[in-house]
């Protein structure tokens, strides 16, 4: 395959969730030409707890985004911790020092990055599904079902667990289907403290995963359970345990007698092993679900995605680089630096917290006192990466002091 002299664009981005609205977002207004493709047009659905850590806040930030956008965000103060014997913590945010947590819909929160990438220069181009790609080091085509094609120098493939920009290059895993499964619905009606409150339940038979209720601005919760996926269960098996969740005490209590769940409940899986994920193929970098980035330990991926996509960008631009086949080895480079010995460490404490002892021992540490209830929750929702005490080159004088975001 002959390259041409001038591709239509500097980078392709297949895939307009988190991930890839941050890169054409950095990469666009750095003057650079990007086109965003989606087969979805937005706003639109996306199956996931809605949760925005400390880190997914700040790399929203760092892209010059604005919660005042997102119509259903709402910041959170503070998270309840229920553990497997029934002693209940309450883990406060610093106050007065920016944003450490909140949630969104991703109804609202992609609609808004997508906007925000438009209107830093990217082209979106929505309903518009990807067929295939033909790659070499620094020169791609990309087909789209429509009969159309676009050529471009980078590429960024930030569509999903399953990409099929993988499954064109011949590198997807057969018979993949992620580390956690998840099930929620949103729920309205909400008299009880999950109202206004953050709530996690590690529940006995859910360990190590747990069960939440995240509150929405609108007066919904978005409210859910999510398990590491061991072979025995399965999408029936979830909906009896989705159905009994609902009718225990202490989650009736928090959301109220009265709560109405809303439309139908959804389940989805959830890639969460980075350290095994093709990150870069000649001129393709692989990011958020596509590089299976979420954290291992809480399920969380909004924050991981943001960041392979800034990470992304900023290989793109990073002036060492001398070709695009380069961008996408030190993209790689930096994931790994930045995330595999997160995903080592979460994959510990996943297998340590999987017994109901140890569960129990570690939510009664966590009330011991101010200082452990509130560092925790700094640790718990991102504040510092998972393993920073075992990586010295992270290590800095504000260690859990960060203000937060915004």
């Amino acid at each position: 395959m002959s390259s041409p002299t001038q591709p239509d664009f500097h980078t392709v981005i297949v895939g307009a969730g988190p991930s890839g609205t941050a890169a054409a977002t950095l990469l666009a207004k750095a003057g650079k030409s990007v086109c965003v493709v989606d087969k979805a047009t937005f706003p639109r659905d996306k199956c996931c707890g809605d949760g925005l850590t400390t880190l997914a806040l700040r790399e929203l930030e760092k892209i010059g985004f604005s919660p005042s956008t997102v119509a259903s965000w709402k910041t959170i103060h503070s998270a309840r911790l229920r553990s497997p014997s029934g002693r209940v913590v309450e883990v406060p945010l610093p106050s007065g020092q920016g944003q450490y947590a909140a949630v969104a819909t991703r109804l609202d929160l992609d609609a808004a990055l997508v906007e925000h990438a438009r209107q830093a220069g990217a082209v979106i181009r929505e309903n518009c599904e990807f067929l295939n790609i033909t790659a070499e080091n620094n020169f791609a085509v990309i087909s789209f079902t429509d009969g159309t094609s676009v050529t471009a120098q980078h590429v960024i493939a930030a569509d999903g667990m399953w990409s099929p920009v993988r499954k064109s290059l011949g590198l997807l895993e057969e018979g993949y289907l992620g580390e956690w499964h998840a099930f929620r619905q949103y729920a309205t009606n909400i008299t009880g403290p999950a109202q206004n409150g953050l709530h996690v339940w590690f529940e006995p038979d859910l360990l190590p995963g747990y069960a939440w209720s995240f509150p929405l601005a609108d007066g919904k919760v978005n409210i859910g359970f999510g398990v590491l996926r061991d072979g025995k269960r399965r999408i029936q098996t979830m909906k009896h345990t989705w159905e009994d969740l609902l009718t225990r005490p202490h989650i009736v209590e928090a959301l109220g007698e009265g709560f109405t769940l809303v439309d139908r409940h959804t389940a989805w899986p959830i890639p969460a092993n980075i350290t095994s994920a093709v990150l870069h193929h000649r001129n393709v970098m692989f990011v958020g679900d596509a590089a299976r980035a979420t954290d291992t330990l809480t399920g969380e991926g909004i924050g991981q995605a943001l960041l392979t996509g800034v990470l992304a960008a900023q290989a793109i631009l990073d002036p060492a680089s001398h070709s695009a086949s380069e961008s996408a080895a030190l993209y790689a480079k930096h994931a790994r630096q930045h995330l595999s010995a997160d995903h080592h460490m979460s994959s510990l404490l996943g297998k340590m917290l999987s017994r109901p002892l140890i569960a129990r021992g570690a939510v009664r540490i966590v009330g011991l006192n101010n200082w452990t209830r509130s560092n925790f929750a700094r640790w718990m929702f991102e504040d510092e990466a998972r393993a920073v005490v075992l990586t010295p080159r992270r290590w800095h004088r504000k260690f859990l002091k960060q203000r937060g975001a915004y």
